[in-house]
């Protein structure tokens, strides 16, 4: 910024125009009008970059929660591609184990078919039983128990539900961390406007669900 009053190159004029030029800045910052407007202009930045972090962090979050259904998924697909076998190795030796096949299969189906998770867990809570019930048939049947197919199958199943497991406890874990920011301030400020959900848990929690999965197995 160059004054008028500031000719010359001298030491002494460089030096009066350096004091007026911060005696200006000095005066438009100090302002009676001027610095209400500069702190709520602050304020403003400081509240748009506390809800950008916020929104990412819900939105971080969400993701994890829909990473862990997906792994869990896929191991539930993997039980479920095991039935149909299982249930052909035990018919193939133990045909009167009848009640019991039904019962893994119309678990299964209902499972697949279940619209909330709940629901769902309690389905694969039962079918988890039944399958355990038919495997246990093998006890009964030394040919069954024998057969190599039926043990490559076991082994299958077994690792299939140590992986359910580890991958259900680490889902509803992510639901619970997404499910409490959604209801804690200052998170639930952002969270309704822009449609965060609360998401469901991968486990039965009410009675009436609990009892949904009526299928006998004898």
């Amino acid at each position: 910024m160059k004054y008028a009053h500031c000719p010359g190159n001298s030491s002494t004029v460089t030096g009066y125009c350096r004091r007026g030029y911060v005696q200006t800045v000095a005066r438009v910052f100090y302002n009676p009008y001027t610095l209400p407007m500069l702190e709520l202009f602050i304020a403003i930045v400081i509240l748009l970059t506390l809800g950008v972090w916020i929104y990412n962090r819900l939105v971080r979050d969400r993701n994890q929660v829909l990473a862990a259904w997906s792994d869990i998924d896929v191991q539930l697909t993997r039980r479920h591609d095991l039935v149909p076998r299982l249930v052909a190795a035990v018919k193939a030796y133990a045909d009167y184990e009848k009640a019991t096949m039904t019962a893994v299969i119309e678990l299964r189906t209902r499972s697949e078919t279940a619209v909330h998770l709940p629901e769902k867990a309690a389905y694969e809570d039962a079918m988890e039983q039944a399958l355990h019930r038919l495997v246990m048939v093998a006890e009964d049947y030394p040919e069954l128990k024998a057969d190599e197919n039926f043990r490559q199958l076991q082994t299958e199943l077994t690792t299939v539900e140590d992986h359910i497991q580890y991958s259900r406890r680490f889902y509803n874990g992510t639901v619970r961390i997404l499910n409490t920011r959604i209801q804690s301030f200052p998170h639930l400020l952002i969270a309704r406007p822009f449609g965060f959900k609360l998401a469901e848990f991968f486990e039965v929690t009410d009675a009436p669900v609990r009892d949904t999965p009526q299928v006998e197995l004898d």
